[in-house]
């Protein structure tokens, strides 16, 4: 599973993956960045932009067994996360902003699985995930409750054309050892009295 760092790195490796991507020259001075609820208030001209506006505890794996290292060191289980996503598109007409949107669907539908490598060379702390851990990227319907509470946080007149994302399953290890030695033989008293 992943150090702390790691929902950080995903956002990051988001970005990263789109930026890399971007059709030349159409989007050659368009924007990919991760935003606060204020970045709403001064919005960029053309671009992403990638809200962070929930985080949940993934309840499909709750019951994850502890981690052991190489050192043979177990640690407490990983906290298995979803991470709730608001992509809103930036431009000055209507067409571009529509063509970016469509543009960026597709590319994240075709790169679901963020591998490994993608997440780690994104942010500036090396090796957040291990060689094996990858983040599924989905979109997510986002009811028109969930809408009104974000645009009604912001000082936006006209909210911009969004889409919801879920990162699934950023695992967040642990660093807390577990203590005790672990069970090597179990004794069952089956048929003897106990007096």
């Amino acid at each position: 599973m992943a150090s702390f760092q790691a929902i950080a790195a995903t956002g990051q490796a988001i970005i990263r993956l789109l930026a890399d991507s971007r059709p030349q020259p159409e989007f050659s001075t368009t924007r990919f960045e991760l935003n606060q609820l204020s970045d709403f208030n001064d919005p960029m001209e053309e671009g992403i932009s990638f809200f962070l506006y929930r985080v949940a505890v993934n309840g499909t794996r709750r019951n994850i067994p502890p981690t052991v290292g190489p050192d043979g060191i177990r640690h407490r289980p990983p906290l298995p996360v979803d991470l709730h996503y608001v992509a809103s598109v930036w431009a000055k007409s209507p067409v571009k902003q529509q063509r970016l949107l469509g543009w960026m669907v597709r590319q994240l539908e075709d790169v679901p699985i963020l591998p490994t490598g993608l997440l780690n060379q994104s942010g500036p702390e090396p090796d957040v995930f291990k060689p094996n851990e990858t983040v599924e990227l989905i979109l997510e319907q986002l009811t028109m409750q969930d809408w009104n509470n974000l645009w009604g946080a912001t000082k936006l007149t006209a909210p911009p054309l969004s889409v919801g994302y879920v990162a699934r399953m950023v695992g967040i290890e642990s660093t807390v050892v577990l203590s005790g030695a672990l069970v090597q033989t179990r004794e069952i008293g089956y048929g003897k009295l106990i007096s």
